[in-house]
């Protein structure tokens, strides 16, 4: 398989350059970016591979640049970075890493909501400062037993759900269709979601019915006392519409791992002591990376070798 050109779109992890490298014929598109048109156009006949990520995948524009593409593998569950349709119509096949990300992500969403509310960011600033001699900290809101709402009730959502069921929170949860075989509680209508917990989680799938699910509306419903954890995509949010209310106090707090014109964050958020903000680092670990990585790998060696496709989306 040495001689099969595989794209890669950018930098993802030095562990999937190098099995990529050791496999295949790998072209690094970072490399060329001030040439991209011209290196697309001399490489496009020998190109049968696309790997890339939530940062860039492989856009109309791309996918038609390539006459010989047969797949793309995603470094990533998300899907918002393809143009699944032009790929559908080229009988393009497409794969992700659900599953083997799914803990990380749930146990960052958990670790947010604690942050949050047990304001964990502040008081390590308020020991390392020193100000503890001057006397104790404070008070802050305990997370145990807090009514939860939860966007999206797929694998992630779920395993969110399980979390925080431990915690004694009571589950409830909005998304395109009731789901069969749970007890949480469902709601048609975010705005009802959100009106009816304390904390809000963003777990679902970047599509164009979810851009901006997260609007003031929401934002208003879930109200003063109310905390949103997005660890979805940033584009679920009206970001804008978020920074009013956390600056004016229309909303108590915020966990973000994911922003919509990453890596640029509002710096608005900055100085705010009641939001923690992490750099889309959900599925970021030592052990997840490689399972990740060994996922793409095993796709791709599975489709040229004719055989099934671990994850296929399309």
């Amino acid at each position: 398989m040495n001689n099969i050109g595989v794209l890669m779109t950018c930098p993802m992890s030095e562990y999937l350059e190098n099995q990529l490298e050791n496999r295949f014929n790998l072209f690094k598109l970072w490399n060329h970016s001030s040439l991209k048109p011209d290196f697309l156009k001399i490489h496009s006949s020998s190109i049968k591979a696309v790997v890339g990520n939530t940062k860039i995948g492989a856009d109309a524009n791309m996918i038609d640049s390539l006459p010989n593409l047969e797949i793309v593998a995603s470094y990533s569950v998300g899907l918002d970075k393809i143009d699944l349709g032009k790929c559908k119509e080229r009988g393009i096949k497409v794969t992700n890493t659900p599953d083997v990300l799914t803990d990380d992500v749930a146990d960052l969403g958990i670790g947010l909501a604690l942050a949050v509310l047990r304001k964990m960011c502040v008081c390590d600033r308020f020991v390392r400062s020193g100000n503890w001699i001057n006397g104790d900290f404070g008070l802050a809101s305990k997370f145990s037993g807090k009514s939860v709402g939860i966007v999206g009730l797929g694998r992630i959502g779920s395993a969110i759900a399980k979390r925080a069921e431990a915690f004694n929170c009571s589950i409830s949860y909005h998304s395109r269709s009731k789901k069969p075989n749970t007890n949480y509680k469902y709601y048609s209508n975010i705005v009802d979601l959100a009106a009816d917990c304390q904390i809000l989680f963003v777990a679902c799938a970047l599509t164009e019915e979810t851009h901006h699910i997260i609007s003031r509306k929401v934002i208003d419903a879930l109200g003063p006392k109310g905390i949103l954890i997005n660890i979805g995509r940033g584009a679920h949010v009206d970001e804008p519409e978020l920074v009013s209310a956390l600056l004016e106090g229309r909303l108590a707090g915020a966990g973000l791992d994911v922003y919509e014109n990453e890596p640029k964050v509002p710096e608005q958020l900055f100085s705010l002591e009641n939001i923690v903000l992490v750099p889309h680092v959900g599925s970021d670990t030592e052990e997840t990376s490689k399972a990740m990585v060994d996922l793409v790998i095993s796709n791709l060696e599975a489709h040229f070798k004719g055989k099934p496709l671990l994850t296929p989306v399309l």
